[in-house]
C-alpha cells in the first residue's frame, strides 16, 4: 500500500504542481518523486527535463539507481548521474549526446551548465532532496545559481524528514502556490523505532559497552554514528581488533572508496559501518535494524536523520543512544538527550534488559 506522501505527493506532482514534502524516513520520499518526474517525461524530446539535486554523491547515487529500476519499463527513457569525482569526459560526452534526466550534487552539475554542457531550456522539473540541507549554509547559492539558470517557469518540488521555519520561508523564493505536505514535530519521531539510551560514567567505557551490546543482540545490520573522523577511524580500528567484521565511512574518503565501502555494506559482506553524519541523509540499507548513536549528534536536527536508518518502510528498528554523564569531554550528554527528547516530543528510555524483543 503506498504511504501517505506517496498518495498525496505522485497525483500533484503528475498534475505539474510545485511541492514542500516532508515525511519520515523511510515512507518512500524517493519513489514519490521518482515515479512523479519520469511519468512527466517526454521521451521523444532528447533534452534535460528533469533536474534532481541531492547533497551528498552517496545519496545522489542512490537516487539514480532507483529512478534506472522505476524506468526500467519506459522505452528510450536516459537518466544520467552527474557527480564531482566522476570522469568529466563521460559527463560531457553524455549530456552531449542528451538525456531525459540529470541526477547529480550541485557543484558538477552548476559546472556543466556555466560550461554549456547542460542546457535547462526544456527542464520541466525541478526536485531538491534533503531540503533543509540543501538550502542551508554550505548549498544556497549553488542552488541559487541553479535557478538563475533556468529561464522558464518550471515545477519546483522540495523533499525532506525535516523542514524547520528557515527552510520554509526560504522556499518561497522558488515555489509557487505549492502543494504542502508537513508534519508537526510530534509526527516526525520516527514509528517503528524504539529509542534508548545508555548511561555511562565516562567516554572510556563507550567501546566495552558496545561490544557487550553485539555480544547480547542477534542483528542483521548496523550504523554506529561518531561525530568525527578520527573517532570513526579510531573505533573502526578497535571492532577489528575484536574480530568484528567492520566497514567505515566518511567525509574525507576518496569517493571511489566511500562507494566501494557502501557497496560491501549493501551486499551484507559486512554488517556493521561506522560513520559520520555522511551517511545521516537518506541513505536506504533494506538490513539495518539497529542504529547506535556512539557519538550523540552535535545538532539535534541531524538525530532524526541517523536514528531513520533503522525501521525502513514499516519495519521494527532500534536507536541507542550513549550517554556520558561524568566525563568533560562529554559534559552535556544529557542535557542534548532531553533536547532531543523536547523538540520531537519524543521520549528515550533507558534501554531495557530485553531489548532483543523491540528488534
Amino acid at each position: 500500500m503506498p504511504s501517505v506522501i506517496q498518495q498525496i505527493g505522485i497525483p500533484a506532482m503528475l498534475s505539474g504542481m510545485d511541492l514542500i514534502a516532508q515525511a519520515q524516513s523511510g515512507t518512500g520520499k524517493t519513489g514519490t518523486f521518482c515515479v512523479g518526474t519520469l511519468n512527466n517525461v517526454d521521451v521523444l524530446l532528447n533534452e534535460c527535463q528533469v533536474l534532481v539535486l541531492a547533497p551528498t554523491r552517496e545519496l545522489a547515487e542512490q537516487i539514480y539507481d532507483v529512478m534506472i529500476a522505476f524506468s526500467v519499463h519506459i522505452r528510450g527513457i536516459k537518466v544520467h548521474v552527474c557527480l564531482g569525482g566522476n570522469s568529466f569526459e563521460r559527463d560531457v560526452t553524455t549530456l552531449q549526446n542528451g538525456v531525459h534526466i540529470v541526477v547529480g550534487t550541485p557543484g558538477r552539475v552548476n559546472h556543466m551548465i556555466r560550461k554549456g554542457f547542460l542546457s535547462l531550456r526544456q527542464l520541466r522539473t525541478f526536485v531538491l532532496d534533503e531540503a533543509d540541507e540543501m538550502l542551508s549554509r554550505g548549498f544556497t547559492e549553488q542552488i541559487f545559481e541553479t535557478f538563475q539558470s533556468i529561464g522558464q517557469k518550471v515545477q519546483v518540488c522540495l523533499f525532506s524528514a525535516t523542514l524547520d521555519v528557515p527552510t520554509i520561508n526560504m522556499s518561497q523564493k522558488f515555489l509557487n502556490d505549492p502543494v504542502r505536505i508537513i508534519l508537526k514535530k510530534a509526527e516526525v519521531t520516527l514509528e517503528g523505532i524504539s529509542q534508548f539510551y545508555v548511561e555511562l560514567k565516562r567516554r572510556s567505557w563507550k567501546f566495552d559497552t558496545l561490544c557487550d551490546l553485539y555480544e547480547t543482540l542477534t542483528i542483521n545490520q548496523s550504523i554506529i554514528y561518531c561525530n568525527k573522523k578520527s573517532t570513526v577511524e579510531h573505533l573502526t580500528g578497535l571492532l577489528r581488533g575484536a574480530d568484528h567484521v567492520v566497514s567505515a565511512t566518511h567525509g574525507e574518503m576518496r569517493p571511489e572508496t566511500r562507494k566501494a565501502v557502501m557497496a560491501e555494506f549493501r551486499k551484507g559482506e559486512s554488517r556493521v559501518l561506522v560513520t559520520t553524519d555522511l551517511m545521516g541523509r537518506g541513505i536506504d540499507v533494506q538490513g539495518v535494524s539497529l542504529v547506535v548513536n556512539y557519538d550523540l549528534p552535535y545538532e539535534k536536527e541531524k538525530y532524526i536523520h541517523r536514528i531513520g536508518r533503522s525501521g525502513r518502510f514499516g519495519k521494527k528498528g532500534v536507536a541507542i543512544n550513549f550517554v556520558v554523564t561524568d566525563d568533560d569531554y562529554h559534559r552535556g550528554d544529557a542535557e542534548k538527550l532531553r533536547e532531543i527528547e523536547e523538540y520531537y516530543s519524543t521520549e528515550i528510555k533507558e534501554m531495557p534488559g530485553n531489548v532483543v524483543d523491540y528488534m
